[in-house]
């Protein structure tokens, strides 16, 4: 998971949020993954502006580009070639900007709970999304105290996710994603941060 600055996009200053995720050589030889994930946000709003969606795991193809018109309420997606106008709903995220919008949001404790409209794969998905407990986490950047959050997942969003996603979020004013867990066909996917934590407040 990256971030980057970006170019704007019709005069708006945005971010590039990039993931992606390949198989080690042994899980490739009988499930090959190679996804990757790129989405221009509006650093103001939070809103996605663009999304270029790339799924490659085992003989699953999928192609998908997602332009929003959020004054329009529209969003124009192209799925392995074929382009389609749809209506989305005020203030929609895509598959991965949803997780971003939701470590700004300054509200999350244990017991609460947030939806946001989230549009992926030519379809407007109610998202909910659960504050499950605090927990204390180790590791390369050393002992954390994180939230426990639970995506009630209505879609396959970057995996070919089997049910729900867990992630979890320093419990401060940053937010950071140290740890992600996800069931998937071949069993589970568990991702941790490497580097970042230790990033000053406000990045």
């Amino acid at each position: 998971m990256e971030v980057t600055e970006s170019l704007p996009i019709q005069g708006r200053p945005t971010l590039r949020l990039l993931i992606t995720a390949r198989s080690s050589s042994f899980v490739s030889t009988f499930f090959p993954v190679d996804n990757r994930v790129e989405s221009a946000i509006d650093t103001g709003t939070l809103l996605p502006q663009r999304m270029v969606f790339h799924r490659r795991e085992g003989k699953r193809k999928n192609d998908f580009d997602v332009t929003f018109h959020h004054a329009k309420g529209t969003a124009t997606a192209i799925k392995d070639g074929v382009a389609d106008t749809l209506p989305v709903p005020p203030g929609t995220q895509d598959a991965i900007s949803c997780l971003y919008y939701l470590r700004s949001l300054p509200a999350l404790q244990p017991g609460s709970s947030v939806t946001m409209n989230v549009h992926h794969d030519k379809k407007n998905y109610r998202l909910e999304v659960r504050v499950e407990a605090v927990e204390t986490l180790k590791g390369p950047w050393g002992e954390v105290e994180t939230l426990r959050v639970l995506a009630i997942m209505p879609f396959q969003g970057i995996f070919l996710n089997e049910g729900n996603l867990r992630v979890w979020l320093t419990n401060d004013a940053r937010r950071v994603p140290v740890m992600m867990k996800a069931k998937v066909i071949i069993g589970s996917i568990v991702a941790r941060l490497v580097d970042g934590a230790g990033m000053p407040a406000g990045r």
